[in-house]
């Protein structure tokens, strides 16, 4: 039974940018995170051991948002195979990190970046 797991919205205040203002002022970032796997076992007994921690995904995901990079495709990578050691046996993750008002000189919303990588 492939099952995903979904944690969005990680809010995180983060200084990832390529401008030295934004490694000193930093900025408002969202990150979602999906995984994909076969989680039967979890569906019949009721065990966290045999799901994916949201909590452990959290942690991961604040962990390397708080290393600067200067590109949001370099934290991602650093997240997916932070990621993908935690998390063991075969899955499929897609992340989202989303850079809330980016400094591109007219407003803009957000710029995102989404990573897709399978661990089979």
């Amino acid at each position: 039974m492939k099952t995903i797991i979904a944690i969005e919205g990680i809010h995180c205040y983060s200084y990832h940018g390529c401008l030295s203002e934004e490694a000193k002022i930093g900025g408002e970032f969202l990150v979602d995170v999906y995984i994909e796997k076969d989680l039967e076992k979890a569906v019949w007994n009721d065990n966290l051991a045999d799901t994916v921690d949201y909590v452990l995904v959290n942690t991961l995901v604040r962990e390397q948002m708080a290393i600067r990079s200067k590109l949001i495709e370099h934290v991602g990578g650093r997240i997916l195979m932070a990621l993908a050691d935690a998390i063991p046996g075969k899955k499929s993750i897609e992340l989202k990190i989303m850079k809330l008002n980016p400094p591109v000189n007219s407003p803009v919303d957000r710029t995102y970046v989404v990573l897709k990588e399978a661990y089979l």
